[in-house]
């Protein structure tokens, strides 16, 4: 694990939010969620199939981006082995696709 300075955790944390919020927008689209990145924090909505909300957001003393989802939280690290934050050698994005169809589907 690599540790990032403040200044290249913000970047660092700020690009792999607006990353994240790109590669999940074809996904909301078909699922029918709801993007919002604003403030530093990235926010995932869903009206269906119950009112539900995954926060994403950089902490900074730790140098990780935290996901808040489903009761639960994911605390990834800056990995340089994929060069992104990462949990267990799985990517924020792919996470968060995860935790998608997770929510999507366990409540079909």
């Amino acid at each position: 694990m690599t540790v990032l300075s403040d200044q290249t955790f913000r970047l660092e944390g700020d690009a792999a939010l607006e990353h994240a919020r790109r590669a999940l927008m074809d996904l909301a689209d078909q699922k029918g969620f709801e993007l919002e990145l604003q403030n530093g924090v990235l926010q995932l909505e869903f009206e269906e199939p119950s009112p539900t909300k995954f926060v994403v957001s950089p902490n900074a003393p730790t140098r990780q981006i935290w996901v808040a989802a489903m009761t639960r939280s994911y605390k990834l690290a800056w990995s340089s082995e994929v060069n992104t934050f990462a949990l267990n050698g799985e990517t924020l994005v792919q996470l968060l696709e995860r935790l998608v169809h997770t929510f999507l589907d366990t409540a079909a």
